[in-house]
């Protein structure tokens, strides 16, 4: 029998529904029992799948551009962020998309589509083996200029064949990853997430218990309320801060997903506003006391601060519920991240198949395939953070500026606004600055290293 690729209908089990369904990348099964998911459900999933690594590189972001700035940057990255899926949300009413790729296939033909889910992979790709490193670094600890900093296992037990970096990943990817990745519904992720958002609360009540302790006791100083600009280079340095913000907020390869499982779908918007506010929330708390505990000493992984004394009672403790906490929060957010990964992929690879939910041998071999590969990048790449970072500002950005930008631009259905348009060339003239200038600041830097290893 020849399958037939019909566009991006959702398909819905019916009498009248043929045996094999259509293809749909961000389809699933509707089960027996399952009636929808709830709103509270699809928050704590869209509010996982926004707070990743990115908000430990927040706080940094306020040490480049100020306090002030930072601070006011983040907002209006969150207001920027929940306008392009505003449009995304829009635009696939009106083309009838059931899927991010659809959307962009609506109006790009299969060249965009293929296009998006090739970017979606990078970005994917790319912060889950981030995910994985920093998961192995807190647990076995890493080297950085020839120091060793140890895990939290090495410090609990000592340096054993069990508390090694290989071990302890392929332990959390058989133990931890394997059950939460073989799920073919999102909705089935909701109380991992909330618990995931729930510890990316609890770093935020300790960072912020710590910084009010030492700012009672006189031991804080005034953090730097303006950017420090002293010349061209430090200048342009301060969009190098743009990919980082868009990748702290990205999460539109997750919203089709998630919608198409809501019990009542009409409300996405809400949700998605309830997602931004309370990860902007988060956001604006952890940079604003990060910053204030560390000062001008915030490196640009905060989580590498807490591995000092903190100058207060309990400190080894408190460090250690920090590091913990945040590698328990990265072990949940992954299988989210995975989710729209595994989708994308066999999106690219397999665009005219019955969904991947249907198909067990594809659905296990895609899975098993992926999770191999990001399993080698996290033990044999040494430090991805200048290549991630160049990923934000490609791959990142382009999900989640240009596409929703030039979706609406296009306008194949006319439901454009002049706000649309407006907020459309907003978003493509500062992802393309940005990443440019983000780009070059990194190309500029790695032959600045070669030059200083020569000499």
């Amino acid at each position: 029998m020849t399958i037939t690729a019909f566009g991006d209908r959702k398909y819905r089990r019916s009498p009248k529904t043929p045996l094999l369904p259509q293809k749909h990348d961000d389809n699933e099964p509707l089960e027996v029992g399952f009636d929808g998911a709830s709103f509270s459900g699809a928050v704590f999933n869209l509010s996982t799948t926004i707070v990743g690594a990115g908000i430990m590189a927040l706080p940094a972001t306020l040490k480049q551009l100020g306090m002030v700035p930072g601070l006011i940057v983040i907002v209006l990255a969150a207001m920027l962020t929940e306008s392009s899926i505003d449009m995304i949300l829009r635009f696939s009413r009106a083309s009838k998309s059931v899927s991010y790729s659809g959307l962009v296939g609506d109006a790009f033909g299969s060249a965009g589509r293929n296009l998006l889910q090739f970017c979606i992979v990078i970005n994917n790709v790319g912060t889950l083996v981030v995910y994985m490193i920093i998961i192995g670094d807190v647990l076995s600890g890493t080297w950085s200029n020839g120091v060793h900093y140890s895990g939290v296992m090495e410090e609990w037990f000592g340096q054993q064949w069990w508390t090694t970096r290989p071990f302890l990943l392929l332990l959390t990817t058989l133990v931890i990853f394997a059950p939460l990745v073989s799920f073919k519904r999102v909705d089935s992720l909701r109380y991992t997430s909330a618990l995931s958002v729930g510890l990316a609360v609890v770093f935020v009540v300790i960072t912020a218990g710590v910084a009010v302790v030492k700012l009672i006791n006189g031991s804080i100083g005034m953090p730097c309320l303006l950017p420090k600009v002293v010349d061209q280079v430090s200048f342009w340095k301060l969009f190098t801060t743009v990919p980082i913000l868009v990748t702290a907020y990205i999460c539109h390869h997750n919203i089709h997903p998630i919608e198409n499982e809501l019990k009542d779908p009409t409300q996405m918007k809400s949700i998605v506003h309830t997602s931004i506010t309370l990860c902007s929330s988060v956001y604006v708390a952890t940079s604003f006391f990060g910053f204030l505990l560390f000062g001008d000493q915030t490196l640009d992984d905060i989580l590498a601060n807490f591995d000092s004394d903190l100058g207060i009672p309990y400190s080894s403790l408190l460090n250690d519920a920090v590091r913990v906490s945040y590698g328990i929060h990265l072990m949940l957010v992954f299988p989210i991240v995975f989710y729209s990964l595994r989708l994308n992929l066999d999106g690219l690879l397999f665009p005219f198949s019955i969904p991947i939910a249907f198909d067990n041998r594809r659905f296990f071999s895609v899975t098993a395939a992926l999770m191999g590969l990001i399993f080698l990048g996290a033990n044999f790449v040494p430090s991805i953070w200048d290549a991630f970072q160049v990923t934000g500002a490609t791959a990142t950005v382009s999900v989640g500026f240009i596409f929703p930008a030039a979706v609406a631009l296009r306008d194949t259905h006319g439901i454009a606004t002049k706000n649309d348009r407006l907020v459309s060339w907003v978003m493509i003239l500062l992802a393309v600055s940005s990443s440019t200038v983000a780009i070059s600041s990194d190309i500029y830097s790695i032959f600045n290293s070669n030059e200083g290893a020569r000499s």
